[in-house]
C-alpha cells in the first residue's frame, strides 16, 4: 500500500512511473481505502471496496478498461465506477491529477451520478428485484437525509405502475409504513426493507399497469349516480366500468371519507370477500394515501379494482348456509337498518359498551349476536362503534386460539381478526353511517360465529395465572421474550412475558417495538406483518385496559407460533448495513 501524504483534498499516491509498473495500487484515504489503477495510458482511481459484498478491489483484474473483482466477479467501467452487473451497484470513483510526475488523488470519492444515485438504484432495485440493491437503498438515501415517506412514495407509484392489480406487497408496505413511528432506529431500516422487497418480489414479471381514463365532466352528474354504477359494476364484474367510475369519483374532488365510503358500501355487497382480503386490501390502499398524499390517490386506489370485481362472496359458500342459513338471517338484519339507525341517531355519542358487545359477539348462537348488533345501533352506537366491538372480539379469537387444532387454522383466526380490523379503520373515515356500510359489521361477526371451534377448548390467558417466575425489570423481559421466539412452540411462554411486561408497568412503547423486532428479524410471511399492524392499532384504540393487554397478548401468541424463521432476509439487511460501516466482510468469511 501507498504510503499517503495529502494536501487536504488530496492524496499523494506514488511516481507515475512506478504505478505504471504495477497497475494496481492501493491507499489509505481519510474515508475509506482506494485503488488507483493505471490502464491504456490513463490512471483511474475508485473506492477499493467491491460494492457488493466489500472485497478488495485491488485484489481483482484488469483488462480492456474493465475492473473485475475476484470474489464474485462483478465488473466495473474503470472511468465511471459503473457496474455491468446490478446485483454488484456501482463503485464510487475519485478524481485523479499528475503533478510533476506525481499520482494524486481526492480524498473522497463519489458516485458517477451524484446524489441522484440512491434514488436511481432504489428504482432499479424494485425493477430487478434484488434485496441487497434495496437493503443499500434505503440506508443511502437515509444517510442523504431523504425522509423515509419519500421512499415509501416511490415504492408503492413504482407498484401502482408495474401491475395492475393491487396485491400483498402493497398491503405490507403500507403496514410498515403505519408501524415506523413505533419502531427504533433499526428496526425502522429493517421496515423499509421489509417492504420494498415485498413491492419488488410482487412486481417481478408483471406487465405495466393498463391506463383508463375517467368519464367526461358531467355538471348534472351527481355522487350517488356515481356510487350505484360503482356498485353495478362491481356486481356484475365489469372491471372497466367500476374503474372508470372509481377514476371519475376521484377526479371531481370527492372528498377521501366520501371515496372510502362508496368503496366500503362496494364491498359490501358481496359477504366477506376474497376472504376478507377485499375489503383489508381497501383499507390499506387509504392508510398508505395517509402516508403518501391524496394527490396520489388516482395512481394507487384503481388497482384496488381487479380484486374488488374479482371476489367472491360467501354467500357462495356452503359454510355460510349449512348448517345455519346465515345469509337470510343477514339480509332480514339489512332491512332493518334504515329505522334502527334512526331510532339511535338521537342517542350517538352515549353508547360506550365496547367490551360488553365484543363479549356477545363472541356467543354461541348466531340470531342473538346479530341481535346485540341491532340493540347496539338503536341505543346510539355508530358503525365506528359496532367495529371497535367487532375487532376485539376477533383479537379474542386469536388470544384464545387452542395450539391443539392445525397450525394452518391460526390463518382462519388471522383472517377474521384483520378484516375487523379494516372495517374498523373504514368506518372511521366515513362521516355518516349508512346501511350499505354497516353490513360489513354483519359479516365479520357471523365469520366469528362460524370459527369458534378455535376456541374449543379456549387457550388460557397468562392474566389467569401466576407470572412470578418470570424476569421482573424490562430488559429481562425483552431478552427472555426475543429468547423464547428463538425456540418453536414457546406460545405460551410468549403470551406470559408480554403479560408479565404489561402487568408490572413496563412502558408499553417499548414492548410495541420488541414485538417489532421480533417480527422484523424473521422472514415473516404476509400474515405475519399483517397482523403485528392490526393489533398495535387496535392496541392503541383501547390503550392499557384489560382489553389492550389481551390483544398485545394475541400477537405475542402469533409470532411465538409462527418463529422461529431462517432469518435470511435480516442477513441481506445486515449485510447492506456493514457494508455501509466499512466493515470488511470477506475477512470474515474467510
Amino acid at each position: 500500500m501507498a504510503a499517503a501524504s495529502t494536501d487536504d483534498r488530496f492524496i499523494r499516491v506514488c511516481p507515475l512511473e512506478e504505478l505504471q509498473g504495477k497497475c494496481i495500487e492501493q491507499v489509505a484515504g481519510p474515508h475509506g481505502p482506494l485503488v488507483v489503477v493505471h490502464d491504456n495510458g490513463r490512471v483511474f482511481a475508485l473506492d477499493n471496496r467491491c460494492p457488493h459484498l466489500g472485497f478488495p478491489l485491488h485484489r481483482g483484474s484488469v483488462e480492456n478498461g474493465i475492473l473485475t473483482c475476484h470474489w464474485h466477479h462483478a465488473r466495473f467501467d474503470l472511468a465511471t465506477g459503473c457496474t455491468f452487473d446490478l446485483w454488484a451497484d456501482d463503485v464510487p470513483t475519485a478524481p485523479v491529477e499528475i503533478r510533476d510526475g506525481v499520482v494524486w488523488v481526492a480524498a473522497r470519492a463519489g458516485y458517477a451520478d451524484g446524489a441522484a444515485h440512491w434514488h436511481n438504484r432504489l428504482r432499479e432495485g424494485l425493477e430487478q428485484n434484488i434485496p441487497l440493491i434495496l437493503a443499500k437503498a434505503v440506508l443511502g438515501l437515509g444517510a442523504d437525509g431523504v425522509p423515509e415517506v419519500e421512499v415509501v412514495r416511490a415504492a408503492a407509484l413504482f407498484a401502482a405502475g408495474a401491475r395492475d392489480d393491487w396485491a400483498g406487497g402493497l398491503t405490507v408496505l403500507a403496514a410498515l409504513a403505519n408501524l415506523l413511528p413505533a419502531l427504533q432506529e433499526e428496526e425502522r431500516y429493517l421496515a423499509l426493507y421489509q417492504g420494498l422487497r415485498w413491492v419488488a418480489a410482487d412486481c417481478a414479471g408483471s406487465s405495466q399497469r393498463r391506463a383508463r381514463q375517467p368519464l367526461a365532466a358531467d355538471p348534472e352528474r351527481r355522487l350517488a349516480t356515481l356510487g350505484r354504477w360503482l356498485r353495478e359494476w362491481t356486481r356484475v364484474r365489469h372491471r372497466d366500468g367500476a374503474e372508470r367510475t372509481l377514476l371519475t369519483v376521484i377526479s371531481v374532488g370527492t372528498a377521501p371519507g366520501e371515496v372510502a365510503r362508496l368503496m366500503l358500501e362496494a364491498v359490501s355487497d358481496r359477504y366477506f370477500a376474497d376472504g376478507g382480503h377485499a375489503l383489508d386490501f381497501i383499507n390499506k390502499a387509504f392508510e398508505l394515501l395517509d402516508q403518501i398524499g391524496w394527490k396520489n390517490a388516482a395512481a394507487v386506489l384503481p388497482t384496488l379494482v381487479g380484486p374488488l370485481v374479482q371476489a367472491r362472496g360467501a354467500e357462495e359458500s356452503d359454510a355460510w348456509r349449512h348448517p345455519v342459513d346465515l345469509i337470510p338471517l343477514c339480509e332480514t338484519a339489512f332491512e332493518e337498518l334504515p329505522a334502527l339507525l334512526g331510532a339511535g341517531k338521537a342517542r350517538h355519542g352515549t353508547w360506550a359498551k365496547h367490551a360488553a358487545l365484543a363479549d356477545a359477539l363472541l356467543g354461541d348462537e348466531p340470531a342473538p349476536i346479530v341481535d346485540a348488533l341491532k340493540s347496539a345501533l338503536r341505543d346510539g352506537a355508530r358503525g365506528v362503534d359496532l367495529g371497535r366491538s367487532l375487532a376485539y372480539a376477533a383479537a379474542l379469537r386469536v388470544a384464545r386460539f387452542g395450539t391443539s387444532n392445525e397450525h394452518a387454522d391460526w390463518d382462519t383466526a388471522h383472517h377474521a381478526f384483520t378484516y375487523c380490523n379494516a372495517l374498523h379503520q373504514l368506518l372511521k373515515r366515513v362521516d355518516t353511517d349508512t346501511p350499505a356500510a354497516l353490513r360489513g359489521v354483519f359479516h365479520g361477526a357471523m365469520r366469528l360465529w362460524l370459527i369458534r371451534f378455535l376456541n374449543v377448548p379456549p387457550a388460557r390467558l397468562p392474566e389467569e395465572d401466576t407470572l412470578d417466575d418470570l424476569p421482573g425489570d424490562p430488559d429481562g423481559v425483552r431478552e427472555a421474550f426475543l429468547l423464547a421466539l428463538d425456540r418453536q412452540g414457546s406460545v405460551r411462554e410468549a403470551a406470559r412475558l408480554v403479560a408479565r411486561a404489561l402487568a408490572l408497568g413496563h412502558p408499553a412503547d417499548a414492548l410495541v417495538a420488541t414485538l417489532g423486532r421480533a417480527v422484523l428479524r424473521e422472514d415473516a410471511d404476509f400474515h405475519t406483518l399483517q397482523i403485528l399492524e392490526a393489533a398495535i392499532r387496535q392496541w392503541r384504540e383501547w390503550g392499557d385496559t384489560r382489553e389492550g393487554r389481551r390483544i398485545l397478548v394475541a400477537v405475542a401468541r402469533w409470532l411465538a407460533a409462527h418463529s422461529p424463521t431462517p432469518r435470511a432476509q435480516l442477513q441481506t439487511a445486515d449485510v447492506a448495513r456493514r457494508l455501509a460501516r466499512g466493515q470488511a466482510l470477506h475477512e470474515e468469511a474467510a
